[in-house]
């Protein structure tokens, strides 16, 4: 990883020092997105692979340290504190608290320990470049089962394997995954993710919805879904800062080409990642 300087890497900054301007109150989605110029989904992800943690992990990280500096060096009260950085009331500053630093405001309080404060957040840019294909996809209805997760590939292989019970015609059956980022700014990057196929399942009667039309920026990632965190690093922490090209506010989508369904292979496995373009 190298500190990066493209005008894009610009917008991550400003990003950054607003949040840290104005960590203390409730940051809209509105004021994200004029802040940083993209869409909320797409800074939540370039903030998340340029920076180490979520929007949201961080404001919640500035809150708890700046009022840890507090408790060291001024003599406010704790609720006075926990106002002053953003909680609502003393009993979520007390959980945030306890859960970063391992012990209470009013542990660290009467101990006076010193603040091991982290290293300072620095946007980078990863040094690889993966090239899309600029493509056109038409409309296409899928049956889907959704789940609210954390999109890492434990949870999303334990929505498959339920979506998979429905059973599905497996000759001509196209299967998707489509990420639709949580609208709010959470500590984690949840997201509804919803497991596709382009036919109804045979046992049980699915919902349907449209992978809507339009153009697409289409990047590969081949082998194992356990790393595909790294394609997406590369994509939003790469490629993503160096275009000129305009995003739309639609998902993400996944579609698997090889999956374990048609290919024995782990290595030979092919997701298509499309980015939805203006």
């Amino acid at each position: 990883m190298n500190t990066g300087d493209t005008s894009n890497l610009v917008r991550v900054y400003d990003t950054l020092n607003f949040v840290e301007e104005n960590y203390s109150r409730l940051i809209s989605i509105k004021e994200l997105e004029q802040v940083s110029h993209y869409s909320y989904r797409n800074i939540q992800r370039i903030f998340k692979y340029t920076c180490g943690e979520t929007i949201g992990a961080y404001q919640q990280r500035l809150k708890v340290e700046n009022a840890y500096k507090m408790i060291l060096y001024t003599r406010e009260t704790l609720s006075s504190i926990a106002l002053e950085v953003g909680f609502a009331n003393v009993a979520s500053f007390s959980k945030a608290f306890r859960l970063h630093f391992g012990m209470s405001p009013s542990e660290a309080k009467e101990r006076k320990l010193p603040l091991l404060a982290g290293a300072e957040i620095v946007p980078q840019e990863t040094a690889t470049r993966l090239m899309p294909e600029i493509i056109y996809v038409p409309a296409v209805t899928v049956y889907y089962q959704s789940a609210f997760i954390d999109y890492n590939h434990e949870d999303v292989e334990a929505l498959w394997e339920r979506f998979m019970l429905h059973q599905f015609d497996g000759a001509g059956t196209v299967f998707y995954g489509i990420v639709a980022d949580e609208p709010l700014i959470r500590e984690s990057l949840k997201c509804r993710y919803d497991a596709c196929a382009s036919t109804q399942g045979i046992k049980g009667k699915l919902p349907s919805k449209t992978i809507p039309a339009g153009r697409y920026a289409s990047f590969m990632h081949y082998g194992s879904y356990e790393n595909i965190e790294d394609t997406y690093q590369k994509i939003y922490a790469g490629w993503i800062l160096d275009t000129h090209l305009e995003f739309a506010p639609t998902p993400v989508i996944e579609k698997y080409i090889k999956h374990p369904d048609n290919t024995a292979s782990i290595a030979e496995q092919e997701t298509a990642i499309w980015l939805p373009l203006q």
